[in-house]
């Protein structure tokens, strides 16, 4: 059974940074695409950012130029480094595997970002 462990996140003013991680357990971690998801409330979970197995990244329109996507194989750990925040950067933001064709792991709990003054 994989799971996906999120953290780092926090209250932050805007402006501000925050690094989210994630790291995978029960699974083989470098042959896979990972992916930063989030979730605001009364909205759908969207995609943030991806990484690919070999380290290709895409972002979000809503972040490109603030958030960057990282990845460290012998870890088993996805990073999300988010800079000049803002306030509608807010949601739960959760890790999972970034395939075509793949089915999600089961999500984990996620990690809050709450950007405020």
């Amino acid at each position: 059974q994989v799971q996906l462990v999120e953290s780092g996140g926090g209250l932050v003013q805007p402006g501000g940074s925050l690094r989210l991680s994630c790291t995978v357990f029960g699974s083989i971690f470098s042959a896979y695409g990972m992916a930063w998801y989030r979730q605001a409330p009364g909205k759908q979970r969207e995609f943030v950012a991806g990484i690919g197995n070999r380290s290709a990244t895409t972002y979000a329109d809503s972040v490109k130029g603030r958030f960057t996507i990282s990845r460290d194989n012998a870890k088993k750990t996805v990073y999300l480094q988010m800079n000049t925040l803002k306030p509608e950067d807010t949601a739960v933001y959760y890790c999972n595997v970034y395939e075509p064709h793949f089915s999600p792991w089961p999500w984990g709990q996620g990690t809050q970002v709450t950007v405020s003054s």
